[in-house]
């Protein structure tokens, strides 16, 4: 079974969907190095990588699975020992040669787009997300170490862009053979999402950095290597610095290996640091600037492992339900059961719409970062300014919390429903069922959990109307309009809109009270910079999920009204999908509007008898 070819929705994208002249303007811009006539030519290229990809997925991935869960990893001398069956896969993946797919040509690559790689995350996660987030830390890995030697200005690139030297070009390449990978070292006991708690450190002896310190939960930790992050300097985010430690240095060892309820084809493990040698990436102190550029496109990888595992669960359980009578009648034809699986799709469809604008959004600011650094920021009819990357970046951090809250909950959702229209034997292992819960749960921690993602879109979003509250006020005007103008689906996206211009709009005026009054509109972002964040934002941190719901709910409505513009089509799943979230939303605004108030003042009693007990 081909994972992509059977998948209508996934190849409307591929055919129609993106816009792959764009992407490729910024990915094949090197005069003297077309690999492509035209870009339909350069489709069928990307189609192939995707149906062999798609194929072995169905094929070779899907079918071991249940073995890998069953047998897991285990930690033998220090080293993680893989079961044969993902051995024999991570085996067929080197055959497929698809560990470099992304990585610039110059330096033995495919110099695929990075959305292509996205898609076939999709792909293999809907095979077995365990060996997918594996996979993940080859190429991942490898374009990570060149967007920072990039960043840092230590590699060369000629007048047509092309990379003729670069810092990590060994690294890289012992990667993309499927020699090596790579891990992303953050997590320490009791400094998990607080990174400003770090206590591995990098000291600086006799020219050489060395890392102590040790490291839990890290992904394929196994890795040679690491990407860790220490503090080489005071308290505080300010004070961690970025470093890469290669093991065959020495002084890092394993000293466990989580034995956790799903991801069995992916070993989580405990790293140990002692004088370990590592090269400083970046200046001094970057290290948590570093680390995000990291994590955002491991957001979105995570984004489509989630989207994976809905596709699962959704064929899963319409198979399940197609042949399983009860009452006289197959149960997909019993109506609550009819609209689970309806449901389902249409989360899961919707959710793929988001997923692949969020890739998007990404790659071009990345791809346009990459050209910034070329001679005056010019290439051909393109020019990368200040105001271009930041509007850019602006998209894309716009975009990445929403799409990994959404696809992460999503899941976990669909797989609990998956398990429920399986009955009794969902609850057994004989259907996998309860695997893809089991596999969904960590979604929405992992990479930086759901109320992570929640806090940041809501930090953006509320700080987009302090630094321009004209341009607020003007989309309330135009959404206004919208609702009462236009076709059904316009007015149905402009309200789910509306909706989530007055859940901002609401959590602002809580916010600022009486604090921003007789302050003009075009200083709220300085005056709120001297605010307590503990006490002053109480009420939208409070909201902060609520609103991300709307807000992720917006943006898949927005973007699959863009695409009926392409293909009328289109207007169907959109349809369907404004028919849940407009009571969806309508909920969570009315919960925004109407609660909080008691649990907050209840909060800021236990703090002040906390402050009068300390007395």
């Amino acid at each position: 079974m081909n994972y992509l070819t059977d998948n209508d929705d996934l190849l409307w994208y591929i055919n129609k969907g993106i816009d792959w002249d764009d992407l490729l303007s910024l990915v094949e811009f090197n005069p003297e190095d077309q690999a492509y006539e035209s870009t339909a030519d350069a489709v069928e290229m990307f189609t192939a990588v995707l149906e062999m990809v798609g194929e072995f997925a169905g094929d070779e991935i899907a079918t071991r699975a249940a073995a890998i869960d069953k047998k897991g990893m285990k930690l033998v001398d220090g080293q993680v020992v893989f079961p044969k069956e993902l051995d024999e896969i991570m085996d067929g993946i080197q055959a497929m040669d698809i560990h470099g797919m992304c990585v610039p040509r110059e330096l033995g690559g495919g110099n695929l787009p990075l959305l292509v790689y996205m898609l076939t995350a999709e792909v293999f996660s809907r095979a077995d997300v365990s060996v997918m987030t594996h996979h993940s830390f080859h190429g991942g890995m490898a374009m990570a170490m060149l967007l920072y030697s990039l960043s840092e200005g230590s590699s060369e690139i000629d007048d047509n862009g092309a990379i003729t030297k670069t810092r990590f070009a060994e690294p890289i390449a012992n990667i993309i053979s499927g020699k090596a990978w790579g891990s992303m070292d953050l997590t320490e006991p009791d400094a998990g999402s607080d990174l400003g708690a770090l206590r591995t450190k990098g000291v600086l002896e006799d020219g050489t950095w060395r890392v102590t310190g040790q490291k839990i939960f890290i992904t394929s930790g196994h890795a040679r290597y690491h990407f860790v992050i220490a503090r080489t300097d005071g308290p505080g985010l300010e004070g961690l610095s970025l470093f890469l430690v290669d093991t065959e240095d020495g002084g890092v060892s394993l000293s466990n290996i989580e034995e956790k309820i799903g991801h069995h084809g992916s070993a989580t493990v405990t790293v140990d640091f002692e004088d370990a040698p590592g090269q400083l990436i970046g200046e001094r102190g970057d290290g948590f600037k570093g680390m995000l550029l990291l994590m955002n496109g491991a957001r979105i990888g995570v984004g489509f492992e989630g989207i994976g595992i809905s596709e699962a669960c959704c064929r899963m359980a319409a198979e399940y339900a197609a042949q399983r009578p009860s009452m006289g009648k197959f149960i997909d034809k019993h109506e609550m059961i009819a609209d689970y699986l309806e449901e389902m799709r249409t989360e899961t469809d919707g959710a793929r719409a988001l997923g692949i604008q969020a890739a998007f959004d990404q790659e071009r600011y990345q791809r346009y970062r990459m050209l910034s650094l070329l001679k005056d920021g010019k290439h051909g009819d393109i020019e990368v300014t200040p105001a271009i990357l930041k509007k850019l970046e602006w998209k894309a951090r716009l975009t990445t919390p929403l799409m990994k809250y959404i696809t992460s909950e999503n899941a976990v959702k669909h797989a609990r429903m998956a398990i429920q229209i399986h009955g009794g034997v969902g609850y057994t292992r004989e259907y996998g069922a309860e695997k893809l819960l089991r596999d969904a749960l960590v979604l929405p921690i992992y990479e930086g959990t759901s109320q992570i993602q929640s806090l940041m879109a809501t930090k953006d979003a509320l700080g987009d109307i302090t630094q321009r509250p004209k341009a607020f006020l003007k989309d309330l005007a135009i959404t206004r309009r919208r609702m009462l103008t236009g076709d059904p689906l316009s007015k149905g996206v402009a309200r789910i809109h509306w909706h989530a211009l007055q859940a901002k709009q609401h959590l602002m005026l809580k916010v600022a009270g009486g604090k921003l009054k007789g302050v003009p509109p075009q200083k709220w972002g300085q005056a709120m910079k001297h605010w307590d964040p503990k006490t002053d934002f109480s009420y939208a941190l409070l909201h902060a999920e609520r609103l991300t719901k709307i807000l992720s709910d917006d943006a898949i409505c927005t973007a699959l009204y863009h695409q009926t513009r392409i293909d009328p089509e289109r207007g169907d799943l959109l349809t369907r999908y404004l028919e849940r979230a407009e009571p969806r939303c309508r909920y969570e605004l009315d919960c925004i509007k109407t609660t909080g108030e008691r649990l907050l003042q209840t909060l800021a009693d236990s703090d002040t008898k906390n402050e009068e007990a300390a007395k």
